[in-house]
């Protein structure tokens, strides 16, 4: 299994917070699966606070949401009012999956929702790519495309993204339609080698809540301009 570790800093760091230790094991077991991490642990909140103020930086936080001493709840909350934390991206991990949990979640802030019990097809949407970006030239290539033909493609995923966040309003009171569009774009941003956009959307296709979709949208569509930029530059 992966550790921490000084002298791999090239290594995305991602830290697994959980009271069960059996629940923080397995769900070390799965990340480690998903690629290569230096796998970070904390017992509780208050644990990856403590390590969060001395400096910690990770890629990628997974956390309980029910925990004595600091909830997941809490923990996010502190995060997100730290102005050197608050772009952690930051999932949040419980057994419990019904609508009102996973909106509060998606309000609160938290960039994803893992249901108990951990399968690795829920972890590596969100691993995928992390802290390894795409760069335009392996877009391309693995497109098979050159860079003109690449911006194209991501001024086109800007237009949808856009024209979506415009019709939000008129779209998220029809489900099926709402999650068809979100499916659509989340594919354009995976086949672009936006893997952090995709997984945003996937989560807010599955919640639909206002604000997780605002959210996701406008993340997705940063994430694009980024890489446009990029592009740019090469």
């Amino acid at each position: 299994m992966s550790s921490t570790s000084n002298d791999m800093p090239q290594v995305p760091q991602v830290l697994v917070v959980d009271d069960d230790v059996v629940s923080r094991m397995m769900l070390m077991h799965l990340v480690d699966t998903c690629g290569r991490f230096a796998i970070l642990e904390a017992e509780d909140g208050a644990d990856a606070w403590r390590q969060l103020e001395g400096g910690l930086r990770p890629a990628m936080v997974f956390c309980d949401l029910r925990m004595p001493h600091l909830s997941g709840t809490e923990l996010l909350a502190r995060l997100k009012a730290h102005p050197q934390l608050a772009a952690i991206p930051f999932v949040l991990v419980s057994a419990a999956n019904d609508a009102d949990t996973m909106n509060e979640a998606a309000a609160l802030g938290a960039d994803g929702y893992v249901v108990k019990p951990f399968r690795v097809e829920q972890l590596r949407p969100w691993l995928a790519g992390l802290g390894q970006a795409e760069t335009p030239q392996d877009s391309a290539r693995r497109l098979g495309i050159d860079l003109a033909r690449l911006r194209l493609y991501f001024g086109g995923l800007a237009r949808q993204l856009d024209d979506t966040a415009a019709s939000l309003e008129a779209l998220l009171p029809d489900p099926p339609a709402a999650r068809a569009r979100l499916a659509r774009l989340e594919e354009g941003c995976t086949t672009l080698g936006l893997h952090a956009a995709a997984a945003r959307l996937a989560q807010a296709r599955e919640l639909l809540a206002p604000a997780g979709v605002a959210e996701a949208l406008a993340a997705a569509r940063a994430a694009v301009e980024r890489q446009a930029q990029r592009v740019g530059e090469a």
